[in-house]
Order: C-alpha cells, then sequence, then structure tokens
C-alpha cells in the first residue's frame, strides 16, 4: 500500500510515520505540508491512499479531496481531523474520502483504518457510529451550516477566524466581488445578519480551532 501523508505539522506528519513504517506492507512514498506539494506528489508517484488533514494552509481538505478524485478516482482518501467527527466527518464522506479518523485517535486506529479502506470499506469509529445510530431518525445534517455548499462552508470558517473579505479572497484566489457573493448566500442560508453570529454559531458548534 502506497501512502502519502499530508498535514502542515511536521511533528503530526512524524508522529504518522511511526506508526506507518512499523507495519509490513505499507510503503509510505511522499509526504507533503500543503496542496501544492501533495499534488506534485501525485503527478509523479503511483499512490494507493492519502492521509490528509482535513485543516492545511491556503486550501479547505473537502475542495482537495474532489480535487484528488478528479486527478485519479482510485486514490483512497483518510481524513485525519481534530474537529469533531459528528461536524465534520460526514461532509468529508459525501466529498469523496473513503474514512475519517481524529488525530486523537490516529496512534491506535491508523492502521487498522488504512487496511480496511484498501480493503474496499470505508471507515468511522465506533463513537461515531455510535452517533449516527441515535441519530438516524433526527434528520442528520439539518444544523444551519450543514445546508452550506462546501466552498460557502469554507468561508463561513474563515469569516469566523476573524478574516477579511479581501484576505479570503487573497487565500482563495478568487475575486472580492466572488467572496461577498459567496459570503451573502452563506447569511441568508443561515438567517445571519452579522459576522459576530458566525463566530458565535462556529464557536458554539466547534467548527473552529
Amino acid at each position: 500500500m502506497r501512502i502519502v501523508i499530508v498535514d502542515d505539522h511536521e511533528l503530526v506528519r512524524e508522529g504518522l510515520k511511526k506508526v506507518l513504517l512499523k507495519e509490513p506492507g505499507i510503503q509510505l512514498v511522499g509526504e507533503a505540508s500543503n496542496a501544492t506539494e501533495l499534488f506534485k506528489l501525485l503527478e509523479e508517484t503511483e499512490v494507493d491512499l492519502v492521509v490528509l488533514d482535513i485543516t492545511i494552509p491556503g486550501r479547505s481538505g473537502l475542495d482537495i479531496i474532489g480535487d484528488i478524485k478528479k486527478l485519479n478516482d482510485h486514490i483512497r482518501i483518510l481524513i485525519l481531523s481534530m474537529h469533531p467527527e459528528e461536524r465534520f466527518a460526514l461532509r468529508a464522506l459525501k466529498a469523496g474520502a473513503s474514512g475519517y479518523l481524529s488525530k486523537e485517535a490516529a496512534a491506535k486506529e491508523l492502521v487498522t483504518a488504512i487496511k480496511k479502506i484498501m480493503g474496499g470499506g470505508r471507515y468511522i469509529s465506533a463513537s461515531l457510529a455510535e452517533y449516527l445510530a441515535i441519530n438516524f431518525d433526527k434528520e442528520l445534517g439539518k444544523l444551519p451550516h450543514e445546508t452550506l455548499s462546501n466552498r460557502e462552508f469554507e468561508i463561513f470558517r474563515l469569516i469566523a477566524k476573524g478574516k477579511s473579505v479581501g484576505q479570503i479572497a487573497e487565500e482563495l484566489i478568487l475575486s472580492v466581488n466572488t467572496i461577498t457573493s459567496y459570503r451573502s448566500r452563506m447569511m441568508e442560508k443561515m438567517n445571519f445578519s452579522s459576522n459576530a453570529e458566525i463566530v458565535r454559531y462556529a464557536i458554539e458548534n466547534s467548527l473552529i480551532e
């Protein structure tokens, strides 16, 4: 199994490498700290699975999932995240990921998750499976932020982190007018009238670090 690790923190990558290098049958073929490095690797190297931090500089992990799939639909993706599973896992799986694993559980569950995914399955933790079972009849995904498109959700999180429209436009390489339009649609969907409401909602729902 040829694997690439993507995380902007070197200490995290080193910890994951220690876990993977102990496992027979797993070959670590590269590591990246950002999307540019990742796609350079994918163009130059045969890869079976990408272990991807959902939050890396300059790009949304959700967007990266889609781009990987466009490049090569056979590449499997395991998302690693510090975010609560019930807030992000379903969105990541819908975007095309094959599994979602919290960083806290990575040391114990990473190899298990990889083997299940490479065997053709999907991986979620036991705690998330229990959450889904308990909430099966409660219209999952109907929280206000779950109505947003991936791009609207990305802009929502950047605003919640205190970034201006101009800063977001520069980071996402989009025009200010485009960001303003996305913000307006997002505010309408969530019935918000100010950035302060966005910040409060994001904090209350653990959607930002």
